[in-house]
């Protein structure tokens, strides 16, 4: 009896040599967290590829929209499937391959065989000949003007030999690619609510890592008008590309008033965003992170010259990876369409680091300046202030649903002290001297 299975196929995975077995191991977790509440029957792994039986009720609409957000799937498809040990297995395989394609429109066509289970009696060459034979005589005995095409058919009918079941598809869903979620460490995130930061995560998600967020709000032009909901709805909608995710939401206004009111106009912005990195790494290291995840796109904006760009991160010894350094805003929209996150940035927010925005911003700053800038701020007493001021939210993809809770209390993390940060220990002596 044919019956209408998942076939899976990852592809870079099978680059990682003798760590194969870890990465395919959490490929498979995510492929249960991400299926748990259908009626799967049974999933197995016949060769380089993963197949899941349904019961009768799967929703399979519903599995193809969980799937597309698995990371590691290449593409994968609606198969009918074949046990082996037939009489004759091509009979079988012909009258299935007509099944596939018998209900799609198309003027020309061909069949590929990949047969990985070798003790199959009947090659390659020969599966595709007398399959695609057989259709084209039924689709021209049908009335259907058709022909086999080899170089870049319309349609396809795919025929796996596997050590398990004998496998038919003429359609493929390609998936998001990419290594599986949770397997190259932990990264923080700074979060605007605007495009760059939602596809920056999501492109190291896509690389494995385990991405936590940190928000930097400011009030809004109208009472209870910020820009956190937008950076909730973001994580919302990143969350199920690695299941669960942790939110922490940072009240920027007050560090920002003091930026203003001590250091000078054309580094405002960039002092802003020296800030947030120290703040983002001690969250970091709370959370056993090593790195931090900016949005930068180089020379998008006057804080993103390259110049800029070096000076602040050198306000923190933790690395900064910035993904989009080499993409255009067209390419970082296109992603944000894709993913589902373009439609939420989109929204009106206010957002925090146009306040109080400079008239002309410097362009080309040295660390050496943004230290001297930083001079008349006591630096750890505001990232202390900071800590004690920060709010948690969790977030948890469960059976298809975002389910996210709020910490009753500021997170408490550990103490700040001097040493932990990159500035220069006469600078750091003049401005304590400055401030008692």
């Amino acid at each position: 009896m044919l019956r209408p299975v998942i076939v899976i196929h990852y592809h870079e995975l099978w680059l990682k040599g003798r760590n194969r077995k870890f990465f395919l191991g959490k490929f498979l977790i995510a492929l249960r967290q991400a299926l748990a509440e259908f009626p799967a029957v049974r999933m197995r792994q016949p060769g380089d590829r993963v197949v899941i039986e349904f019961g009768q009720d799967a929703p399979l609409e519903k599995v193809i929209a969980r799937l597309q957000r698995v990371l590691g799937v290449a593409y994968f498809a609606v198969a009918r499937s074949l046990e082996r040990g037939s009489s004759d297995d091509l009979e079988a395989l012909c009258q299935a391959a007509w099944e596939e394609v018998a209900p799609l429109e198309f003027s020309n066509f061909a069949v590929r065989a990949k047969r990985s289970d070798k003790s199959f009696p009947h090659p390659v060459c020969e599966i595709e000949s007398r399959v695609g034979r057989f259709l084209l005589e039924r689709l021209q005995a049908s009335g259907r003007s058709v022909r086999v095409q080899l170089d870049d058919p319309q349609v396809t009918c795919r025929i796996e030999i596997t050590p398990g079941p004998i496998l038919v598809y003429a359609g493929k869903i390609p998936g998001t690619g990419g290594l599986p979620a949770n397997t190259t460490g932990r990264m923080v995130c700074l979060l605007s609510g605007g495009f760059d930061s939602a596809v920056a995560a999501y492109k190291m998600m896509r690389r494995g890592a385990h991405v936590n967020f940190v928000h930097f709000w400011g009030g809004g032009a109208k009472p209870g008008e910020s820009s956190v909901h937008v950076a909730r709805a973001l994580v919302e909608r990143l969350v199920p590309y690695q299941f669960t995710a942790k939110l922490y939401l940072v009240p920027f206004e007050p560090i920002q008033r003091e930026i203003v009111r001590s250091a000078p106009e054309s580094y405002r912005l960039l002092l802003y965003r020296r800030m947030m990195l120290r703040i983002a790494e001690r969250i970091a290291r709370k959370n056993h992170a090593e790195a931090i995840i900016a949005g930068d796109s180089l020379g998008q904006v006057a804080s993103q010259t390259l110049q800029n760009m070096v000076a602040v991160g050198a306000a923190s010894p933790m690395p900064v990876f910035r993904p989009l350094a080499g993409d255009d805003k067209q390419d970082i929209l296109a992603v944000a369409r894709r993913i589902g996150t373009f439609e939420i940035s989109v929204e009106p927010f206010h957002d925090c680091c146009p306040l109080f925005l400079p008239r002309s911003p410097a362009l080309y700053a040295s660390a050496a300046d943004l230290e001297q800038a930083e001079a008349q701020l006591n630096i750890w007493e505001l990232v202390k202030r900071a800590m004690e001021t920060v709010a948690l939210e969790k977030y948890n993809y469960v059976a298809g649903r975002i389910e996210r809770t709020e910490a009753a209390a500021a997170v408490r993390l550990a103490p700040v002290s001097p040493p932990e940060f990159n500035l220069d220990p006469d600078l750091v002596s003049q401005s304590n001297q400055q401030t008692s």
